[in-house]
C-alpha cells in the first residue's frame, strides 16, 4: 500500500496525522489536559502549552497537506505570524514585505517589530525589480501574500523564492496561503520557506474556532515551538479547537470545489453589473494576475475585490442591505461575508496608504459562501441596484 504522503489529497486530509490509537476509536480523542505523567522525563508530551495529542494530530495534518516536514499549531493566525517572525527575526535584521498585507500584518512589522530594531521595507512585489533592490546583506525574511488581501493582487511564489534565494539561501520566504488553503495552492512546492495560516478561515471553514498554523522545514519548526509559541507568545491552541480544524479539514476540498464554483459564477454577474466599476477575481480572464493565478493556483478561490460606482457615504449604507450575505470582517465560512476594508480590515491605514496599496474607499472585499449561487447573485442584484 502506498505511504499516506503519495495519496490524494482527499486521502490525505482525512486520514493524513492519525497515530496509533488504544482503545480504536475512529476519531482521536480530545485529551483536555494541561500536564502528563512524565516521572523520568522522557515522554513525548508534558505540558499542553507545548505539545498535545489533539493538538499534534491536526499540526501534522496540516503540513501533510502543504507538503512540509513539520507545522505547529497555534491560537490565531495573528499568533501563527507573530510566533514566526519573532523567531526568524533578530534586532537591526530586515524584513522586505509585500505592500499589500493583512492590516494586523503590517502593523506588527511596521510599529511593533520596529520597536525591537526591526526594520521593514514594504515594496509593490509584483514588480520584481522592487524586491530585488530591496534585498540586503540584512535582510532574513521575505514575506507575502499571495492573493494578496484585500486587493486579491497576485504575486509570483516561484519567481520571487527564485529571486531571494539567489541573493541569499539563508533568507526565509513566508506565504501567507490563507486566502488559499493547501487544496488551492501549496506555497512550499514553489520555492517558499514558510507557510503561515489563518486556519479560522478556510482550513477549519465553519467559523466556530480561532487557529493558526506555521508549516515549513522541522529545524524552523522546532524553533518556532520553543522561542515563538513557549517562551514568546504562549498561544497555544486549545485541544477542543484542534478538535474542530480536524474535523474541518475532512470536507476541504469538497468545501473549495464549491466555494470557487460559486465565485466565479457571482464574479461574471458583478463584473456585467452597472454599479460595478472593477471585479479584482483570480478566475476572470480580465483580472490583471490571471496568468500566474492560474500557473500557480489550482483554482481561483473564492475571495474578490469590488470596486464601486459609489461613494464612501453610499458604500455604508449599502452594506445595512445584505440580509442573506453576512457583513464580517472575516473570511472563509460556509456563510457568504462582505467586508469594507477602508473601514473594517484596514482601517488603520491612513487615506494616502489605503491609495498606495490600491485600497478603494468603494471596494467590498466578498468571501464567496456555500450558499446556493442563484441566491446569492439574487441579493447581490438586489443590493447595487439601489445604486441605480
Amino acid at each position: 500500500m502506498k505511504q499516506i504522503n503519495e495519496m490524494d489529497f482527499a486521502t490525505k486530509q482525512i486520514h493524513g496525522g492519525k497515530e496509533p490509537e488504544v482503545f480504536g476509536a475512529l476519531n482521536p480523542p480530545i485529551y483536555m489536559t494541561s500536564t502528563f505523567r512524565d516521572p523520568d522525563g522522557s515522554g513525548r508530551f508534558k505540558y499542553s502549552r507545548t505539545g498535545n495529542p489533539s493538538v499534534a494530530y491536526v499540526e501534522n495534518k496540516v503540513a501533510l497537506l502543504e507538503n512540509g516536514e513539520a507545522g505547529l499549531a497555534l491560537a490565531s493566525g495573528t499568533a501563527a505570524i507573530s510566533a514566526a517572525l519573532w523567531t526568524a527575526l533578530n534586532a537591526g535584521e530586515e524584513v522586505v514585505c509585500s505592500d499589500t498585507v493583512y492590516g494586523c500584518t503590517m502593523t506588527l512589522l511596521q510599529d511593533h517589530m520596529a520597536r525591537f530594531g526591526v526594520k521593514t521595507t514594504f515594496v509593490d512585489m509584483a514588480n520584481l525589480e522592487n524586491l530585488a533592490k530591496a534585498l540586503t546583506e540584512k535582510t532574513t525574511v521575505v514575506y507575502l501574500e499571495t492573493p494578496c488581501n484585500p486587493t486579491l493582487k497576485i504575486l509570483d511564489i516561484q519567481a520571487i523564492a527564485e529571486i531571494v534565494h539567489r541573493y541569499n539561501p539563508n533568507i526565509k520566504v513566508f506565504v501567507d496561503n490563507t486566502f488559499c488553503s493547501p487544496y488551492v495552492q501549496r506555497p512550499l512546492e514553489l520555492g517558499a520557506d514558510v507557510v503561515v495560516h489563518s486556519a479560522t478561515k478556510y482550513i477549519n471553514g465553519h467559523g466556530d474556532v480561532l487557529a493558526g498554523f506555521i508549516v515549513g522545514g522541522k529545524d524552523f519548526i522546532a524553533a518556532c515551538r520553543k522561542g515563538g509559541l513557549r517562551d514568546i507568545t504562549g498561544a497555544t491552541l486549545s485541544p477542543m479547537n484542534a478538535f474542530l480544524v480536524a474535523r474541518g479539514l475532512k470536507t476541504l476540498d469538497i468545501r473549495m470545489e464549491k466555494h470557487c464554483a460559486n465565485a466565479i459564477k457571482l464574479a461574471r454577474f458583478l463584473e456585467s453589473h452597472p454599479a460595478v466599476k472593477k471585479v479584482a477575481y483570480p478566475g476572470l480572464e480580465s483580472f490583471e494576475g490571471y496568468e500566474i493565478a492560474k500557473k500557480q493556483m489550482s483554482l481561483p478561490g473564492a475571495m474578490m475585490a469590488v470596486e464601486l460606482n459609489a461613494s464612501r457615504e453610499q458604500v455604508g449604507e449599502l452594506l445595512k442591505l445584505f440580509q442573506l450575505c453576512t457583513v464580517g470582517a472575516s473570511l472563509g465560512d460556509a456563510e457568504t461575508l462582505v467586508e469594507h476594508p477602508a473601514t473594517m480590515t484596514h482601517k488603520n491605514l491612513s487615506a494616502e496608504a489605503l491609495k498606495e496599496v490600491g485600497i478603494g474607499e468603494s471596494m467590498l472585499r466578498i468571501s464567496v459562501g456555500l450558499e446556493g449561487s442563484g441566491d446569492q447573485i439574487a441579493e447581490f442584484k438586489e443590493v447595487l441596484d439601489t445604486l441605480l
